[in-house]
Order: C-alpha cells, then sequence, then structure tokens
C-alpha cells in the first residue's frame, strides 16, 4: 500500500497540489488522469520519491517494494538486455552480483563461505533461481526473442529499449508498480500483452495514460487530477467521464437554481421594501438572500479544442489507384508490390509492425518520397491535407509567430479570424504569439490540425495524429474524424481511436497482408 499525505507542490507560484490525501491499495489498478501540465508524471515521482513535495509525506508499507518504469532510455546503454531486465529487482540483483563476486575468488575464506551460504539463501527466499526465466518470460511477451538476451542495450531501437525498460519494471512481483506512459512506442500485440498481464497482477499499480482503451482494460480505479486535487472515482475511464460529467452537470443546476432563488429574492425586497404591510416578510427575505451561497463553478484545467474537417467539395467516386509500389530503405525492402484501391467514404487504418513502412507510404502517396516501382494515381477531384510523423520541418526557423505561421496557410488573412481560430484550438490571447521553434510536441500537433481544418480538403492522410496530445485532444480528433463526410487513410497505436473511426483495415508487413471492408475488434478477434 501506499498513500499520499497532505501533500502540496507548488512551481512558479502556480499549485500544482494543494494538500492532496489519498491511498492506493493492493489489488487495484489506478489511472492517473488530467489534462497536460496537471501534474501526473509529476505525482508519480513524488511517490518514487525522485520529487519532494513542498508540504505532507509519502508512506509505504514497511517491506513493500516500489518498481518505477524508467523514462531514461541511455541509462542502461552499457550493459546486456537480461542483465537490464534483471536489474529491476534492485535487492535480488544487489546478491546476485555479491554472490558472483565472492565465487571469483581465488582465495575463497572461510568468512566468504559463510557469507555465501546467507546470500544464497537470500537469494532462494526472493526466487532468485527463476529470475532469468521470469525476464525471458516477460521479454518473449514483449516481443524481445532470447536472440536480444545478450546484445548490449545501446544497439537496440528506441521501440526495443521501451519494452526491455517495461519488463525491468515488471520482474520480481513487485508491490507497487508506477508506469508512466507504458503503452508508449509498443505495437499492438505488446499493448494487448501488457493489458493481460496487468489485469492478472494482484499488486497496486498506478498508471499514466493516454490510451483510453487501455485505461477501461486494466483499471478498477480513476485518480482524476483537476482543481488541484485529486479524485478517485471506482471504475474504468468511461465510467469517471460519465461521472465527472454528470457531477459538473449537478453543479452547475444546483449554481442555476440558487441563482434563480436569488433573483426571486431580490425582486421580492425590490417591490416590497417600502410597503409597511409587507416590510417584515422583506427583511425576512433580506436574510435569507444574505444566507443563501452561490458557489463559484471550479475552473477545470482540462480543454477540449474545437476539431472539425469541412470539405470545401465533394469528391467523385475515383479517389486513389495504388499499383504495385515497392520501396527499399539502406538495403532493407520495406514495401513490396503494394497495390490497394480507395473509394469514397473509406476511412481506412494503415496497420503494420513496422512503422518507417507506414510513413514511408504516406510520403510516396503525398509526392515527398519516390517508390522505386510501382505508381499511384490521385482522382481529379480530390483535394488532400497531410499529417506527417515527423512535423519538424515546418517549425524548426522560428522566424513565425503562431498567429503569422498559420496566416500562411489561410485564405482568410483577417487577424481577429487567424486569432478567433487558433483561441478555438487552445492558442488564446499570448498563446497565439509564441514562436513556432519554441512550441511543445502537442502544441505543434494542435498547428497542423489547424493547417488541415483550413484546408478543405475531402482527403485527409494522418500518421500517428494522436501522438503527444492529452485524453481531451485525444478526444476531441477523434470526434473529428467521426464526424469527418471525407475520406481518410490513417495510422495509430490507439486502440480505441482505431476502433471508433476506421471502417477499413490495410495491413502491411513488407506485403499486403490484409485488405479488409472490417472493424477494429473484429479484425483482432480473426488474428
Amino acid at each position: 500500500m501506499i498513500s499520499a499525505n497532505n501533500v502540496s507542490l507548488a512551481f512558479g507560484g502556480r499549485k500544482l497540489f494543494d494538500e492532496v490525501n489519498i491511498k492506493f491499495t493492493p489489488g487495484n489498478c489506478y489511472g492517473l488522469i488530467g489534462a497536460n501540465g496537471a501534474g501526473k508524471s509529476t505525482f508519480l515521482k513524488i511517490l518514487s520519491g525522485d520529487i519532494e513535495a513542498q508540504t505532507g509525506n509519502i508512506e509505504i508499507k514497511p517491506g513493500d517494494r516500489l518498481s518505477v518504469l524508467k523514462q531514461d532510455h541511455f541509462a542502461y546503454d552499457e550493459h546486456a538486455v537480461l542483465k537490464t531486465v534483471l536489474m529491476g529487482n534492485q535487492k535480488l540483483f544487489a546478491i546476485m552480483e555479491e554472490k558472483d563476486a565472492i565465487y571469483m575468488k581465488e582465495d575463497f575464506s572461510d568468512e566468504d563461505g559463510i557469507r555465501a551460504a546467507e546470500l544464497e539463501s537470500e537469494f532462494a527466499e526472493l526466487n532468485g533461481w527463476e529470475a532469468e526465466s521470469e525476464a525471458a518470460t516477460l521479454l518473449s511477451g514483449l516481443g524481445i526473442g532470447t536472440e536480444y538476451h545478450d546484445k548490449i542495450m545501446k544497439d537496440l531501437t528506441g521501440s526495443e529499449k521501451v519494452k526491455i525498460l517495461l519488463a525491468q519494471a515488471l520482474i520480481g512481483d513487485p508491490d507497487i508498480l508506477l508506469l508512466d506512459e507504458p503503452t508508449n512506442h509498443l505495437d499492438i500485440k505488446a499493448i494487448q500483452w501488457l493489458e493481460n498481464f496487468l489485469m492478472d497482477f494482484t499488486n497496486t499499480v498506478i498508471v499514466v495514460s493516454h490510451d483510453r482503451h487501455f485505461l477501461n482494460k486494466v483499471c478498477t480505479h480513476i485518480a482524476d487530477i483537476d482543481f488541484g486535487k485529486i479524485t478517485v472515482y471506482t471504475g474504468n475511464y468511461d465510467f469517471w467521464r460519465k461521472a465527472s460529467e454528470l457531477a459538473i452537470q449537478l453543479r452547475s443546476d444546483q449554481r442555476r437554481k440558487s441563482e434563480e432563488k436569488a433573483a426571486e429574492l431580490k425582486n421580492f425586497i425590490q417591490r416590497f421594501s417600502a410597503n409597511a404591510s409587507k416590510s417584515k416578510q422583506a427583511t425576512s427575505r433580506q436574510k435569507q438572500l444574505e444566507k443563501l451561497k452561490i458557489e463559484d463553478l471550479p475552473i477545470s484545467s482540462r480543454k477540449y479544442p474545437y476539431v472539425h474537417f469541412q470539405p470545401t467539395r465533394e469528391a467523385g467516386k475515383e479517389l486513389l489507384k495504388v499499383d504495385g509500389i515497392s520501396k527499399t530503405i539502406e538495403g532493407e525492402k520495406i514495401l513490396d508490390n503494394i497495390s490497394f484501391t480507395i473509394n469514397k467514404g473509406d476511412k481506412v487504418v494503415v496497420l503494420g509492425e513496422n512503422d518507417v513502412a507506414k510513413t514511408t507510404l504516406f510520403q510516396i502517396l503525398m509526392g515527398e518520397i519516390e517508390a522505386d516501382s510501382g505508381t499511384f494515381e490521385w482522382g481529379v477531384t480530390t483535394s488532400r491535407a497531410y499529417f506527417p510523423n515527423d512535423n519538424s520541418s515546418y517549425f524548426n526557423d522560428g522566424k513565425y509567430s503562431i498567429t503569422d505561421w498559420l496566416r500562411q496557410y489561410s485564405e482568410e488573412k483577417d487577424e481577429s479570424f487567424i486569432r478567433g481560430f487558433l483561441g478555438k484550438m487552445l492558442f488564446s490571447g499570448e498563446e497565439a504569439l509564441k514562436k513556432t521553434n519554441v512550441l511543445s510536441g502537442g502544441e505543434k500537433v494542435r498547428c497542423m490540425l489547424s493547417k488541415m481544418m483550413l484546408s478543405g480538403a475531402n482527403v485527409l492522410l494522418l500518421d500517428g495524429p494522436t501522438n503527444h496530445l492529452d485524453l481531451e485532444s485525444i478526444t476531441a480528433v477523434n470526434e473529428g474524424l467521426i464526424k469527418f463526410s471525407g475520406t481518410t487513410l490513417f495510422t495509430s497505436h490507439d486502440h480505441e481511436f482505431i476502433q471508433t473511426v476506421a471502417n477499413r483495415i490495410i495491413d502491411i508487413d513488407v506485403k499486403l497482408v490484409e485488405d479488409k471492408y472490417i472493424s477494429y475488434d473484429d479484425y483482432l478477434n480473426l488474428n
């Protein structure tokens, strides 16, 4: 068990937490949610001891072991994969290291023998004989085979490192598990494996994630950071959303009733305060008015951008024909004879374990790079807007403010129009004057979405549109694409996003594996 008692923390005069009291109990998985900047990762760091709160304290049940998903992907670069995973159980790993050092001594003394026996006993108690087997099982579940075990971490890709650090956090059955965005960079199979692992996990889990399907699958409780407090709801993410919306509505209704009552009392007082026969009643009403409390509605840190794609013209029936596209990069063939036809109204998710292959396909279709062979042809009535996986080239120079940057892509150049449009995308006031080279990942995404909305395109290509966004922005993009009347091709690792937007699956593993009009859940069930 782990609990926070009267925890407060402020940065630069802004309070993140104000006397937070919360208890996380065994057997439960808590989804820690909140808007970007609300303090989710910061709170995990307070719980883990990496950051000290300004007031209050964190209590962990004596003897409980806390494990944290490490965020530094370079911290273990000089270590082998299997060793890196074993290092997650620090106490056991220290025993293993000391035990091995003793056995390697040439002049093995009686004292060494006594110490070795003690270590062997502790090693057995901590299930040390099964540790390497457990590490291998965890790695296998995440898609890391035995051929990786002796590889050095620095020689691996970023996504492979993420999986190994996740296995490191999970090993040894920790009593308390803190996971900050564990599904980032994981493929679909690895996410499904992690979901099953956490559903079977019997100790305490506290997880930060922007993946709504993941939160719905694994969470028994939602810990919501808002208004400087953390409120715990029993149930998954969908239950929290309904419950929180109901709570907001009830507060709003209560305030409206209080305002109506106050107006009624004021009206009576004004009408009859000078009337001698009703002066007592007016005085009574005045006392009621003074006692009546109209509570200010708390201002939530949650803000939803307005995402709405409106085609300026309707596309014809012939949209896109792809015929035999192949591409090799650095000697590796990643696309081989890919052919398909896109029809009007299709909302296609492009799946595949190799993200580079999907990005390359989109870049070819947008004319950014050339295929080695094969052709593609867009219909003459199509107009296209593109959300690239890497948007840095749009923002690097920093000579533009956000307002001037967006004006380049707008037919309407008027300042009030541009500022009004940006306000809907959560760039209000001074925010709209920030230089583009200092924007966060999420701010760049909102800029790119603004550019796409202004284009009036009837075909959207989006390569990872939910990356860097908070839950509120993901929900807004999700709903915007559901309502979009045109045609969409997109990539995503977000289960809920794919399930609710896509009506067709194209799966690529070098060659075209599958092309079906089918929902995502149904497709997963078939495979």
